[in-house]
């Protein structure tokens, strides 16, 4: 197998698997429990908030624990309408991922105004734009990707938290594919909620985390026992929180070390064969401001619900945009956002690596691609006598 979808999931690192393993086992005490056993495993979910912290730059106490990116998601928006009763409006991106996505379609339901930014072919939306939907006194939150779950184009967060902020205006992100690829900065953002998905980062599936800013009001979304400081009740799932933890600091670690620029290379690498050697292809999205694993390729005349099932046959694994969604095929609403149409929407596929891809996988990938492009065009010709995307 050839494991090219790392922005679907990651494979849970063996470090952060032995981090897991005692609290599986025998320290499995409650973290709320006042006694000794339960202390411990309080000890284990303090360290590890400290250690996701550490990765964005955040304070340990504004780091809640959560089942996953998606309720952190929800509970930000939720959280900031319920905070401010008063607003009934939010502003997001054409292209967000669906835990915001569609929460705001269903918030529209119920009366909430939402104004979705439109974006260029580059995948990015315009910061004058932002600025304009915003209606202070009316607007309870922004809500602007990092970096986009299906292309990789990295929002300009900094600039348009800014601009929130000048408005007296909460800034979230959605930070799950950023962190751990990226350096990601709450402080240096100004972001003022973030969220986090332990499994992006080979860390378990089940775990993830929102940052909240200690200076903003915040109303839980899940209440209960008053566990995560009154932010998020439940008891704490303490063998994934250990993982996020450790997985967290191993991405600190490599960041320090720039290994995203190893990463870099070898998405190039596969990038730069595919476009010499299998015509009419073209990357979606801006080729430099983008996560160093991601690259979502159109290949022209090439249905990808059929190609993606000759790669699978191959043992590559990829997929046609999000993961986060039904199984039902369906054209990228993120391309056909960025202004392409939905022929092309249904011809991209998403190829995402991590550090434990090699070069050698990266080019059988490319050599196994061009089969299975060339045998789908075989019976359903392209033009021909063009290519869309010349490498200098």
């Amino acid at each position: 197998m050839i494991y090219l979808d790392n922005n679907a999931t990651t494979r849970v690192r063996e470090e952060v698997i032995e981090a897991m393993l005692p609290f599986l086992r025998d320290s499995y005490g409650n973290p709320s429990a006042g006694y000794n056993f339960g202390k411990r495993a309080r000890e284990a979910v303090e360290t590890a908030r400290a250690r996701v912290a550490a990765l964005i730059e955040a304070r340990p106490e504004e780091i809640v624990f959560t089942s996953g990116g998606t309720e952190a998601d929800n509970t930000a928006i939720a959280s900031c309408l319920a905070a401010q009763p008063d607003c009934n409006h939010l502003v997001t991106t054409a292209a967000e991922h669906s835990a915001v996505e569609k929460h705001c379609a269903a918030l529209e339901n119920k009366g909430i105004e939402v104004t979705r930014l439109p974006l260029d072919r580059e995948g990015f939306f315009d910061l004058e734009d932002l600025r304009k939907a915003i209606r202070p006194g009316e607007t309870a939150l922004v809500s602007i990707i990092w970096a986009n779950n299906e292309t990789g184009v990295l929002s300009p967060i900094r600039e348009a938290a800014q601009i929130a902020r000048e408005s007296g205006v909460v800034f979230h992100s959605d930070a799950v594919q950023a962190a751990g690829k990226v350096p990601v900065s709450v402080e240096e953002s100004g972001v003022h909620l973030l969220s986090l998905s332990g499994h992006k980062l080979h860390a378990p599936k089940g775990v993830g985390a929102l940052y909240v800013n200690r200076l903003i009001r915040f109303q839980p979304l899940i209440i209960g026992g008053g566990q995560e400081g009154e932010k998020r009740s439940g008891t704490e799932n303490v063998a994934g929180i250990v993982g996020f933890g450790a997985a967290a600091e191993l991405a600190r670690e490599e960041l320090g070390r720039g290994r995203e620029q190893e990463l870099r290379g070898l998405r190039d690498r596969f990038e730069h064969a595919v476009l010499k050697e299998i015509e009419g292809t073209e990357i979606n999205g801006d080729r430099e401001r983008r996560l160093p694993n991601t690259s979502n390729i159109y290949f022209e005349g090439v249905d990808a619900e059929g190609l993606l099932i000759l790669l699978d046959e191959e043992g590559v694994c990829c997929s046609p945009g999000s993961a986060c969604s039904t199984g039902v095929f369906e054209p990228s609403r993120v391309i056909m956002a960025m202004g392409f149409t939905k022929e092309r929407a249904k011809s991209s596929v998403r190829f995402s690596f991590s550090l434990e891809n090699t070069e050698d996988e990266a080019d059988r990938a490319v050599e196994i691609l061009g089969r299975a492009v060339s045998r789908i065009r075989s019976v359903r010709p392209a033009r021909k006598g063009r290519v869309i995307v010349r490498e200098s």
